[in-house]
């Protein structure tokens, strides 16, 4: 599935820095959008992009991890 969201490259690297820098990080939709200041359209659509890069990905309880961090 292809999201039509436009993206900010800063803040999508912002995003990425922050997932690099903290392995460990796992971060709901609500937390990602206090983190970043984001509103819920564009987090989701953010954080979608960048499942479909496969660079994060969705867990079972909806939170995002880095997607080279799962077990499979």
């Amino acid at each position: 599935m292809t999201r039509e969201v436009t993206s900010d490259p800063p803040v999508v690297q912002r995003i990425k820095a922050e997932f690099l820098e903290m392995p460990g990080l796992k971060l709901t939709p609500a937390q990602a959008q206090r983190l970043w200041n984001l509103n819920r359209v564009t987090c989701e659509g953010l954080l979608g992009q960048l499942v479909d890069a496969r660079f994060l990905h969705r867990t079972r309880d909806g939170a995002f991890v880095r997607a080279d961090a799962v077990v499979h």
